[in-house]
């Protein structure tokens, strides 16, 4: 019997495109971890979608003259078309701007605080005397009074980490008009998060498997104190309160986008026919994996399990593999400055599965790490392309040519071609035990070992050399290699799904590997919306070696990979900026 396994997305702000950093922070490896699971025969849900309310939406929308809701739907559309042509396989990808979301978002919101876990209180808040208006925390700018850094946001800093209070900034600043914004008081609703404390302290016990980062940042919050955290704000753009009186007021973001998961996860139910079995990954044995950057760990390993107590009977985050930053070209990506690889931008140029290489084997898992467009050009050619695209398509060729376009009768297998075999077939356990701990970066280097080694059995093999005086020692080789190939392309399937799905066909394999995303059209009540869904793999495999069979039809093969030319490390650095 498979396991429930839930793998849960951080949510995109729908308010610009998605930059490499981005997709090797919270995109790639979920995506890498669900394809592996699915392999397993487990049964994976994949959801999130696109943050429709996140006051950066708001901030762009009046910077741009728009309203927030063309904003977030232009996004929102090159968000399924780069996510689907990445080969991200969303069970769902929606959004949360659904008459589905509202209303779970409404009832969590609800159920809290009939439950005493949500109260009424007054506020300090920056207001903007030339707006007139309250302005929410990402309307704000300052230094942070806890590291100094100088650009902080008033919810957040990405620096340090650690949430903040906009009335809590030094030298805060309007966004807009740069002016300096007064304090005045207004009243909220607050999540009681100090009412928590113990029972996420007591939850914390026996998470020794979380990342570092993760756990200890966690912990020091909790020793450090939690406070009150207001989860309303003063605007007109987002899910409106459950309560009478509160017209002008709407639940924050923060409180609001994570629970998504839970509305995204009915909403997948909903469509599937089944409006009951979300509850296989949230009311029955399951484990939720939380893919998200580092700057967003408060909000899934203290806020949401907190909602969750509260709320009652629903599972808890199993893990949170939250990612460092990726860097670019030594320098920390900026959007404000455009110093970024944008996802549209790469995907018009270059192939998904390189890219995927490159952001693994180079993955922040538990340090920063820096994209480099030498670096990148470098690993595609002497890596991805001379260690495997070579020896499956070199191998093809000869075989396609010399026998007949099939799989060759072998004889008798020697020790090294034993040897051989179960070094591939010995090579699952171990690379889907690193994948299950996400650790993709360990994972994906075991795969390129055993590529290694079976280039090395080939070049000691020679059989296009064999061929003239041996053809059934050639043959054996072959063979061999075939489905040594075979097994590899399973290995490689959860990082490289478009190069293993091209080798599924050269090796005349039946049935579609990579499975499909498509963009489909939801219909609710009032509107309807587009989301991306996944139809899972119609070939007969699973997470195991697999030979093939003798007179098995090849395909004429085709390269895996493209050979690119270092011209393309200059053009990119004078794109950048």
């Amino acid at each position: 019997m498979g396991e429930n396994i839930g793998v849960f997305v951080a949510w995109p702000y729908a308010s610009g495109d998605r930059h490499l950093g981005h997709v090797a922070g919270a995109y790639l490896p979920p995506d890498i971890f669900a394809r592996y699971h699915r392999l397993r025969g487990n049964d994976v849900l994949m959801v999130t979608g696109s943050d429709s309310h996140g006051t950066p939406v708001t901030v762009r929308a009046e910077q741009e003259g728009i309203s927030p809701e063309d904003l977030f739907l232009r996004y929102h559309h090159r968000f399924l078309d780069g996510f689907m042509e990445l080969g991200v396989s969303f069970d769902l990808f929606t959004h949360t701007d659904t008459e589905n979301h509202h209303h779970v978002a409404q009832d969590m919101f609800s159920r809290l605080l009939d439950k005493g876990c949500i109260h009424k209180d007054v506020m300090k808040q920056q207001y903007c005397e030339q707006e007139e208006r309250f302005l929410p925390d990402r309307y704000v700018e300052g230094t942070c009074p806890l590291c100094g850094f100088d650009n902080a946001r008033g919810d957040q800093c990405d620096n340090c980490g650690r949430p903040l209070d906009a009335t809590e900034l030094i030298k805060p600043r309007c966004k807009f008009d740069g002016t300096t914004p007064i304090v005045r008081e207004t009243e909220h609703f607050f999540l009681d998060l100090p009412a928590f404390s113990d029972r996420l302290m007591e939850w914390l016990e026996d998470k020794d498997y979380w990342r570092p980062n993760v756990l200890n940042f966690t912990t020091n919050m909790l020793r450090d104190g939690l406070r009150a955290r207001p989860i309303t704000r003063d605007i007109t753009w987002g899910v409106e309160l459950p309560v009478e009186g509160y017209d002008d007021k709407r639940i924050y973001v923060w409180f609001e986008a994570v629970i998504g998961y839970l509305s995204a996860s009915m909403e997948w139910a909903k469509n599937q026919g089944q409006p009951e079995r979300w509850r296989e990954w949230w009311q029955e044995p399951a484990r939720g994996y939380y893919f998200i950057g580092k700057d967003n760990i408060f909000f899934h390993t203290i806020n949401w399990p907190a909602m969750l107590m509260g709320y009652g009977d629903l599972n808890l985050p199993y893990d949170v593999p939250a990612n460092e930053y990726l860097n670019l070209e030594g320098r920390k990506l900026s959007v404000s400055r455009n110093f970024a690889v944008w996802l549209p931008d790469y995907l018009r140029r270059y192939d998904p599965d390189p890219l995927r290489y490159y952001l693994t084997v180079n993955a922040p898992e538990n340090r920063d790490t820096d994209f480099s467009w030498y670096d990148f050009w470098r690993r595609n050619n002497d890596e991805l392309l001379a260690t495997w695209g070579n020896l499956a398509h070199r191998l093809l060729t000869f075989a396609y040519r010399n026998f007949e376009q099939e799989v060759p009768e072998p004889g008798e297998l020697g020790a090294d071609d034993k040897a051989m075999i179960a070094k591939v077939e010995e090579a699952f356990e171990p690379v889907g035990e690193l994948i299950g701990k996400a650790r993709f970066k360990a994972a994906l280097a075991e795969v390129m070992a055993v590529a290694h080694e079976a280039n090395r059995y080939l070049d000691e093999k020679e059989p296009w050399k064999v061929m003239k005086d041996d053809r059934q020692a050639a043959a054996t080789t072959v063979y061999v290699m075939l489905g040594v190939i075979n097994s590899l392309k399973i290995l490689f399937y959860p990082f490289l799904p478009f190069s293993s799905q091209k080798l599924h066909q050269s090796l005349g394999c039946d049935g579609n590997l990579m499975g499909h995303s498509r963009i489909e059209t939801f219909e609710e009540e009032e509107k309807s919306h587009q989301a991306l869904v996944y139809d899972p793999p119609t070939a007969d495999v699973s997470w195991a070696p697999s030979s093939l069979p003798v007179g098995q039809s090849l395909a004429k093969p085709e390269p895996l990979f493209k050979k690119l030319d270092e011209s393309i490390v200059e053009e990119e650095l004078g794109r950048l900026g």
